[in-house]
């Protein structure tokens, strides 16, 4: 019986283990440069124990930045800076891809470069409220992407991907869910086009699947993951039919020999779930739907049972630097501390304990 400790083959590399950090935002790259630090290189090299580790979103573009405070990988100082983290992880065994985020309409431009506001697929308003620096501020009301404008978003995609390739990290993760650029295309209530990025079900999984082929064109299939929600409402999304389009989405990305698809469950009912599974002829990363609590120790018997090549752990690896080790263990688990979970210092950060400290 395959467990989730034993080592499995991703993209031509060995993962010690099916145990994988989710990617999780951390607000930490301070200034306008948006780096990681020396201690976000810390933070990675200590829970380099994972199979694969996913690192929090990273911007390929300056307008892809909603959110203050996350790294990007546009420009030759993020580039060298994320090598600093990679070389540590590697140097403690770990394999690390890095996900590319596009916040899309999800933002303000006070946290953005002079003269930039969100975009998105339409000019629709996601409901909500955005942290900056002068407090909660309303989501605006994006600017609809032009057509030579979204070939120029997938254009940098790509190019960010060949930047990761150079920072060292062995792959990169095409964010496709939470409410952000991607899934807004996907999303019938952010998606209002009647061209051919829009409308009907072929027209909004267009551009995911031409984000995804750019990528793989650029850097390898090999080394390019991509992760979906299907029915996930946040930042305001609306999917009229989750079962209908994500199948023909799934189809259309099966015929890019991609690393692998990254699913986060949205519903305890696993139909979709199984079918997506089915359909997908690679390495199959499943999230969970565990709400209210984090994905548990329980969580490992989706490995067992095959519903799952490798299962995602996110606030439970936030706190437990060594959870596979944990999670071998039985336990114990340090409890996550959500009021460090954004932005801060290294409270909360670097400073859980292992079993072993």
């Amino acid at each position: 019986m395959t467990t989730a400790f034993d080592p499995i083959d991703l993209g031509g590399r060995r993962l010690t283990s099916r145990i994988a950090m989710s990617p999780m935002t951390r607000s930490r790259a301070y200034g306008p440069a948006a780096e990681p630090s020396e201690l976000t290189a810390t933070y990675y090299a200590q829970r380099a124990g994972a199979g694969l580790i996913i690192t929090e979103g990273i911007t390929p573009s300056q307008v892809g930045s909603g959110y203050p405070d996350i790294p990007g990988l546009h420009s030759s100082g993020q580039v060298a800076a994320w090598r600093k983290v990679t070389d540590v992880v590697h140097r403690e065994g770990g394999v690390i891809f890095a996900q590319l985020m596009h916040t899309g309409r999800v933002g303000h431009p006070s946290v953005m470069a002079d003269g930039l506001v969100p975009v998105g697929p339409s000019a629709v308003t996601a409901k909500g409220r955005i942290y900056t620096a002068e407090g909660p501020q309303d989501i605006v009301t994006p600017k609809e992407l032009t057509d030579a404008e979204i070939r120029q978003t997938i254009t940098d995609f790509a190019e960010a991907a060949r930047n990761a390739i150079e920072a060292g990290f062995d792959g990169v993760e095409i964010h496709g869910a939470n409410g952000y650029l991607v899934h807004q295309f996907l999303a019938s209530n952010s998606n209002r086009r009647s061209d051919a990025w829009g409308g009907d079900t072929e027209g909004r999984i267009r551009f995911a699947v031409e984000v995804a082929t750019a990528v793989a064109e650029a850097i390898g299939g090999h080394r390019t993951g991509i992760r979906i929600s299907p029915g996930n409402p946040n930042n305001d999304i609306t999917e009229d039919n989750p079962d209908e389009i994500y199948p023909v989405l799934v189809e259309r990305l099966a015929g890019l020999d991609l690393a692998y698809l990254h699913l986060l469950e949205e519903a305890p009912v696993r139909g979709l779930t199984v079918q997506l599974r089915k359909a997908w002829p690679g390495t199959f990363l499943l999230n969970p739907f565990t709400h209210p609590t984090p994905t548990g120790a329980e969580a490992l018997e989706l490995v067992e049972d095959g519903t799952t090549d490798l299962i995602v752990y996110g606030a439970l690896f936030l706190a437990n630097p060594d959870l596979p080790a944990r999670l071998a263990a039985g336990g114990p688990f340090n409890t996550p501390d959500p009021s460090t979970f954004y932005g801060g210092d290294h409270r909360g950060y670097t400073d859980y304990p292992t079993l072993a400290g």
